[in-house]
């Protein structure tokens, strides 16, 4: 079975909320609303250290939908709106969607809203109108630190991509976006031990974080 998910390096990440913005351009997010939130997470005091700096550590953590392996929200939709595709993404039926709001009060992570003009539930959808033309979610293309991947679970978190920066000023943009790397070929060396999900409350997340040699918060 596919399982659609997005794999951040924070150990990369910056908090420039290029993620953000790029989300809300491209999948016309009202302002004030967000498919995707970065958090600041620290500074807090190093284990054995003073507390003061340098002695801190923090991280930033973007947050939205996880595309649970057992979403709450599908499962207490009234009208069957709120479904899990089979490329393992959650994804909101808006003819059906008669916003009750029962799952963005069911979400662990509050990541879901009510679109007060159109009066449906809205979410991240990994950018469904772009990976079903074989195409990055455009959090991942434009992630200018190269933290963010984009991949199927199934064949192992190594194997997800992300546009492969170049050198060469003459590439036109349609093929250099089409230059791809991979996790394993890209950022530092990680352990299993290093890898990270939200809270897990029996829904299992599958968005994945790795972080290196700072303590988890998330």
């Amino acid at each position: 079975m596919t399982q659609f998910a997005i794999v951040t390096d924070l150990n990369r990440c910056v908090g420039c909320l290029a993620c953000s913005t790029a989300c809300k351009a491209v999948n016309g997010v009202n302002v004030g609303d967000f498919w995707i939130k970065t958090l600041r997470i620290g500074p807090t005091p190093i284990e054995g250290g003073s507390g003061d700096w340098p002695d801190v550590e923090m991280y930033f953590l973007p947050i939205q939908c996880q595309h649970c392996a057992e979403p709450e929200c599908v499962k207490v939709c009234p009208t069957e709106a709120s479904r899990k595709l089979e490329d393992g993404t959650v994804q909101v039926d808006k003819e059906k969607c008669i916003g009750c709001q029962f799952c963005a009060m069911a979400c662990p992570y509050g990541v879901r809203y009510l679109n007060e003009e159109e009066r449906v539930v809205e979410k991240c959808t990994l950018c469904e109108q772009r990976t079903s033309q074989g195409e990055l979610p455009q959090c991942v293309s434009q992630c200018g630190s190269r933290a963010r991947f984009f991949g199927d679970l199934e064949k192992g978190i190594a194997t997800f991509e992300a546009p492969a920066p170049t050198q060469d000023l003459s590439t036109d943009y349609d093929t250099m976006t089409g230059i791809r790397t991979t996790l394993a070929d890209w950022v530092e060396p990680w352990s299993d031990s290093d890898v990270y999900t939200l809270t897990d409350v029996g829904n299992g997340p599958q968005i994945q974080y790795i972080l290196r040699n700072r303590k988890w918060q998330g």
